[in-house]
């Protein structure tokens, strides 16, 4: 009997524990894409030396996952907004785990690409649905905070795609620790079987009707309000999209002059920053009932931070504070699923907060394509043992796009209204 059948007449728990474990159950979703999404950080050699392709061929493999999660981020919300949501997170989780069995096997590069775009298929549902359960068990004022728990999730997965994957890639290779990764999904999705309940028991789900659909749709992806957070929160994650999730650990060992396994651990505090962030700034948040300011407060300090990581000489030390400041300011960006979620009529907000989604996975690939564009094309490569090997002076010039990124994302915020922790429709 489902957990669901287990505590239905209990009182207490239902209110205050329940919500919590549902949220958790959905939300291991999100913390395993995560680690999908940020893995080619510790196996981007590992990629190039056994498909033998360079940085470019190694981005488009990294960002095709982003690239069939975006195409499926435009029905996600929909599908999420009409049907059962555990179905459809079960059905989802199910894909991207058989594809990443098959991806540990895949001798060709083009098979490799398919897998990927399998998983991102499936990832297209993994925010949208523990986002969608949470504002059915919680009420609007701690939407920041459940946003920010749910984040630190994923965050926790992409800590783990770091030093923990780069030292088991290194103990047995990339392709049995993707199998390892693909049992960590099958007993996940287990899990997620008994735990994820569609709504609170005794309420009824208002779905969106079949004729409103695409009408609903447009709403959401017309509204100024939606698409300026969704623009911020996109930029605000291009330090994970580059650094975190491709290139971070082979940057700072040139920035750095450290081993593959120290460097990994230096970006691995970019996660634990957005982990201890994320629930922070978003109970904050909540707490002052603010959405814009610590937004602007967010992106401002994020910049700085940055900014010293690309310029100041530092020590390893040092590199590992900044590199936990610039996760912890950036999850700033946890406050826009809240105000978007505010924003828009609870009928839709799948797909609502679907535009933050696809605006955030689109700008994965293009800031992993650009980033690699920039690398390849400022200076020579060099070959060393197989794996081409790009200079100091190349990474930081192609860095320069996150500076950019973090004030566009300050701009982005001109013109977003405050909805101040309460649900006020706000529509064009």
């Amino acid at each position: 009997m489902q957990m669901a059948e287990e505590y239905r007449a209990t009182g207490k728990f239902a209110e205050k524990i329940l919500p919590w474990v549902v949220c958790f159950s959905a939300s291991l979703f999100f913390f395993y894409e995560f680690i999908q999404g940020n893995m080619f950080a510790s196996i981007a050699d590992s990629i190039m030396y056994d498909f033998k392709v360079q940085a470019d061929k190694m981005a488009l493999l990294s960002s095709i996952y982003y690239m069939s999660n975006v195409i499926f981020l435009l029905i996600a919300g929909v599908v999420l907004d009409k049907y059962s949501t555990k179905k459809t997170i079960i059905i989802a989780m199910s894909l991207c785990v058989l594809s990443t069995f098959i991806l540990a096997h895949a001798q060709s590069f083009y098979l490799a690409l398919f897998c990927r775009f399998v998983t991102g298929i499936g990832s297209a549902f993994c925010f949208l649905g523990p986002i969608r359960l949470a504002s059915r068990w919680f009420p609007p004022r701690r939407m920041a905070l459940v946003a920010g728990a749910i984040v630190t999730m994923a965050m926790t997965g992409g800590m783990l795609a770091q030093y923990p994957l780069t030292l088991l890639v290194t103990q047995v290779g990339w392709r049995d620790a993707l199998m390892q990764v693909g049992w960590l999904g099958f007993g996940m999705l287990i899990f997620m079987f008994w735990g994820i309940i569609d709504k609170p028991h005794g309420t009824v789900t208002k779905f969106a009707k079949n004729e409103g659909l695409f009408v609903n749709a447009k709403k959401a992806y017309k509204n100024r309000q939606n698409l300026r957070a969704a623009l911020y929160t996109s930029l605000m994650n291009m330090a994970i999209a580059v650094f975190g999730a491709m290139m971070g650990s082979l940057y700072l060992m040139q920035r750095l002059g450290v081993s593959k396994e120290e460097a990994a651990l230096v970006n691995t505090m970019l996660f634990l920053g957005a982990i201890i962030g994320g629930p922070v700034i978003g109970w904050i948040s909540d707490k002052f009932a603010l959405r814009v300011l610590p937004m602007k407060i967010g992106v401002i300090a994020s910049l700085i931070t940055l900014l010293a990581i690309l310029f100041l000489p530092v020590s390893v030390m040092v590199m590992k504070i900044l590199f936990f400041l610039l996760g912890f300011f950036t999850a700033a960006q946890v406050i826009s699923y809240a105000l978007v979620a505010e924003s828009s009529s609870p009928l839709i907000t799948a797909t609502a907060v679907s535009v933050i989604s696809i605006l955030t996975q689109g700008g994965y690939i293009i800031y992993q394509n650009l980033f690699s564009l920039l690398l390849i094309n400022h200076g020579g490569v060099q070959m060393l043992n197989g794996v081409p090997v790009y200079s100091l002076g190349d990474y930081q010039f192609a860095a320069m796009i996150l500076p950019i990124g973090l004030i566009l994302a300050f701009l982005a915020l001109s013109g977003l209204k405050e909805t101040y922790g309460r649900h006020i429709v706000i529509e064009g």
